[in-house]
């Protein structure tokens, strides 16, 4: 069957066009970038883990009333999602310091910050994905004064329900980043989660070590980023309890 067309690549994924009008295909792929794509690397299985992972997240977030783009998953690197107007900002929520925000204020990684802190960032590679303020996003119309406080309210929402997920498995939610698209219904506009929530876009430390469980392992040189990822899944009770060695990542259905 031939491929259907493609709409648009990026770092980690591929968008072609959906079945039905207002929809998309979602395909995830094995390459894992860091530093704004200067390092690369293909890791085997990647995509078929976070494909997995952020279904459930996004299946999690719909059942209590978090509208995302996600509709199903059609199979192993595959899902469904509806097409959406995508704000041009990574949302990053913070609780813990760690990565940029310890860099720039010189607090040390691991410090628990007094509340979630809610950033944004100026989606585009050639920039680096600067900092922006609220008064930078309105000016540019990038978003409304509306429209900003019902993403911070969205992102505080996501980090509540990833928060006690985590936590439910001994993993603590150091900070994450999700985008934030406009959907329609006449002249009427919803804001909705979209893009991905995975060990991707998250930073995940085990609770009583501090081991990373994230794309830090590949950042730093840590580890076997697959190996790191596998373990979130497994935890998250997404993996089967019998996997050879030497198989691979191999996802509950």
């Amino acid at each position: 069957m031939a491929r259907r067309k493609k709409i648009y690549e990026g770092k980690a994924k591929i968008l072609f066009e959906g079945p039905e009008p207002g929809t998309l295909v979602q395909y995830f792929k094995d390459d894992a970038t860091a530093f704004n794509a200067e390092k690369r690397a293909t890791i085997e299985g990647k995509g078929v883990l976070n494909n997995r992972m952020s279904e459930h997240f996004m299946t999690g977030l719909n059942t209590i009333g978090v509208p995302t783009h996600f509709i199903k998953r059609l199979n192993m690197r595959e899902q469904l999602i509806k097409s959406v107007e995508i704000i041009p900002l990574e949302v990053i929520v913070r609780n813990v310091a760690a990565g940029s925000i310890s860099k720039r204020l010189g607090i040390e990684e691991g410090t628990p910050l007094p509340r979630p802190i809610v950033e944004f960032s100026y989606k585009d590679d050639a920039l680096g994905d600067p900092l922006v303020t609220e008064e930078y996003i309105i000016a540019f119309g990038w978003a409304s004064q509306q429209d900003l406080d019902d993403i911070v309210a969205l992102a505080l929402r996501v980090n509540d329900f990833m928060s006690g997920i985590m936590y439910g498995v001994g993993i603590r939610l150091v900070d994450f980043k999700i985008e934030v698209g406009r959907v329609y219904d006449g002249d009427y506009q919803r804001l909705i989660v979209a893009d991905e929530i995975s060990p991707d876009s998250c930073r995940l430390w085990d609770l009583k070590t501090g081991e990373k469980l994230d794309k830090d392992v590949f950042r730093r040189d840590l580890g076997n980023l697959a190996d790191a990822y596998t373990e979130v899944a497994n935890r998250l009770g997404l993996m089967p309890k019998n996997v050879g060695n030497g198989t691979g990542p191999t996802l509950v259905s």
